[in-house]
């Protein structure tokens, strides 16, 4: 996963901060998505759709943080920046699929 990767590269006091932060809710993206999906009803699952959806944005943050504190090149960045707006789009997608 791109993410383990490129925190694995991250200064090493940054072990349990910023990169513990960004794996964490990285991965709490698609565990939302697979509690959603194990609730009741639609309207439920819906709900941690967009819990998942607010992850992503805070993931996004997180790496534009990390971006600006150099810590992600600027060649690099571009990639996990299309990558996070697109998971984004996905979920935005689903959420209304779900609504409908």
């Amino acid at each position: 996963m791109k993410i383990y990767k490129i925190t694995a590269t991250f200064p090493s006091d940054e072990r349990f901060g910023l990169v513990s932060q960004i794996r964490r809710t990285m991965a709490s993206i698609p565990t939302n998505i697979a509690e959603g999906a194990g609730r009741e009803t639609q309207k439920e699952f819906a709900r941690f759709i967009h819990i998942a959806s607010g992850s992503a944005s805070e993931v996004e943050y997180q790496l534009l943080l990390a971006h600006e504190l150099g810590y992600i090149s600027p060649e690099e960045y571009p990639s996990f920046e299309n990558d996070i707006i697109e998971i984004k789009r996905m979920l935005y997608g689903f959420a209304k699929a779900l609504r409908k």
